[in-house]
């Protein structure tokens, strides 16, 4: 045996991946996609004053149940993906409401402003107007934070079924490694 056929036995091609996440999520995605036989190639970047990171990931072109595992790993990146929606939506609505809510209160203030400087001045309707006005804006805050919890409420048990699903998908990928689970 030559040391080039011995060389040719050692070499391990790499297949390379390189993805974008919340620096909060960094050890969700490296502990997935380790189970699809990805491994950190130790190169983390942050991206510009941001909380996302840049990961780098390789594993061998050549490892077995490519194709399953590929699939796998494409649900997982769904669960992932959809696990940021439904966190997203928690406040989504709340805010919006909370933002018509303080506008439609500017716009009372607006009128109570204006009935307070005509001449002469509307005191009546200045009043009339500016109890809304106030309303309109204190109301912002507890609004936001009872459509946050009732939407957190909702939002909780499917979140726990998405990680309940990545566990099932991560356990598959690492059967099909060959990996002990036990």
């Amino acid at each position: 045996m030559t040391g080039e056929e011995k060389n040719d036995r050692n070499y391990v091609g790499y297949e390379y991946k390189e993805l974008f996440t919340d620096i909060s999520k960094v050890s969700q995605y490296l502990d997935g996609y380790e189970n699809f036989g990805w491994i950190a190639d130790d190169t983390m970047k942050q991206v510009k004053e941001s909380d996302t990171v840049s990961l780098r990931l390789k594993r061998d072109r050549k490892i077995m149940n490519k194709v399953e595992l590929t699939r796998l790993q494409r649900h997982f990146e769904d669960c992932m993906n959809q696990i940021e929606l439904l966190e997203k939506s928690r406040a989504s609505q709340a805010i919006a409401v909370s933002i018509a809510i303080g506008i439609l209160g500017t716009a009372f203030m607006a009128g109570a402003t204006f009935a307070s400087v005509n001449e002469p001045p509307i005191i009546w309707l200045s009043i009339l107007l500016a109890a809304p006005g106030f309303t309109g804006w204190l109301l912002p805050y507890f609004v936001f934070r009872v459509m946050l919890q009732k939407r957190t409420r909702v939002v909780e048990p499917l979140i726990e079924d998405k990680y309940d699903e990545i566990y099932e998908i991560c356990e598959k990928g690492s059967r099909l490694l060959g990996r002990d689970l036990g």
